[in-house]
This record gives structure tokens, C-alpha cells and sequence, in this order.
């Protein structure tokens, strides 16, 4: 249920001893990156959307929470659910790295899994919101596939919020435990 290799010892490579974990939002783990992570945007633009996630709604079959462990250390999160019960449109919620995690190519590795599952779990549609001062995000998420899309949830600031969607191809099918799990393997 791991990508990586935790006995490794660290020798400068960022990948060498990072595990993606699939956890509950209400773990300690991601509780806490949940937190930092909403410190981080109300510092940013002054206010920033509850972390209060409903651990039902990531889990297999439709989601999935991960929290990023760096030398055993969680070092970022994000998460992926089905956006409306029986809907083939998934939605990509609170991907976030620590800033000495950042430019190591783990927000790709952390997207990369949270489409698979969404796939896996017959996704035809990706949607997502991110801050117009995130820049990283912003470039990351252009840069596989995501198109701006009219906003989706009601009374977000179009001056902060900028929402996307990526249309994916995988024929649909139900997610299974073993595949969410397969998907961070």
C-alpha cells in the first residue's frame, strides 16, 4: 500500500526514501499536513476552505487520501473522490507539499496517483481548484492536461479561485480496494 522503499537510508535523493501512504483523513498524519496546509493558504490569501473531510468520501470505491512520508516524516497530502454519488466526474482535493518537499517532482508522482484512481474508479472527468497565487500548482496541473472550467462550487472568489477539469479516456469500471491500493503499490 507504499510506493518506496522506507528502510533506505536518505543519500541526497528525494525519492530514495519517500513513501505515499494511503490514509484516512481523519489520521493523525494527514490531520496534520490537512492543518499546515490550510495555515499556508489563509497566509496566502487571507482565508482558505475547511479541512474538515469527510473520511468516507476517500475511500475505496470512490477515493482515496494520501499523506507523503519523507525519512518517516509526513511531508504532503492530497486526495481524490467521486464528486457527486453515481457520477463519472471525480474531484482532486488538498494536494499539498511541504515547502522543502517542493521542485522534487513529488506533485507530479502525487497526481499521477490520485488520476489513477480516479480512473481506476471511472473517472471520464478530473475536476480541481487551485489559487490564482499558486503558481506551481497552476503550472503542474496545465502541464497534464487540465483546462480552465467554469467554477463548481458556489460562492468561490474569482479573484482567488481558478477551477479546472481534464477529461480522461479509461473505459469506466468500479474501483475495488486492491486497486486503490495497487495504484500507490
Amino acid at each position: 500500500m507504499t510506493i518506496g522503499n522506507p528502510d533506505l537510508p536518505h543519500r541526497g535523493d528525494m525519492h530514495r526514501d519517500v513513501i505515499f501512504a494511503a490514509r484516512r483523513v481523519d489520521h493523525p498524519d494527514a490531520a496534520t499536513m490537512l492543518n499546515v496546509f490550510y495555515r499556508e493558504q489563509v497566509g496566502r490569501y487571507g482565508w482558505a476552505e475547511s479541512v474538515d473531510l469527510d473520511p468516507g468520501n476517500y475511500e475505496a470505491p470512490d477515493g482515496l487520501f494520501i499523506v507523503i512520508y519523507r525519512d518517516g516524516v509526513p511531508v504532503g497530502c492530497g486526495g481524490c473522490r467521486r464528486f457527486e454519488p453515481g457520477s463519472a466526474t471525480f474531484e482532486i482535493k488538498k494536494t499539498y507539499l511541504v515547502p522543502q518537499a517542493r521542485g522534487h517532482g513529488l506533485g507530479q508522482r502525487l497526481l499521477d496517483v490520485l488520476e489513477d484512481t480516479a480512473e481506476r474508479g471511472g473517472a471520464r472527468r478530473i475536476i480541481l481548484e487551485t489559487g490564482v497565487r499558486n503558481d506551481a500548482a497552476l503550472r503542474l496541473f496545465t502541464r497534464n492536461g487540465y483546462t480552465p472550467t467554469a467554477r463548481y462550487v458556489a460562492g468561490r472568489d474569482p479573484a482567488i479561485n481558478r477551477a479546472f477539469e481534464k477529461m480522461m479516456t479509461r473505459s469506466p469500471r468500479t474501483v475495488t480496494t486492491e486497486d486503490a491500493q495497487s495504484a500507490i503499490a
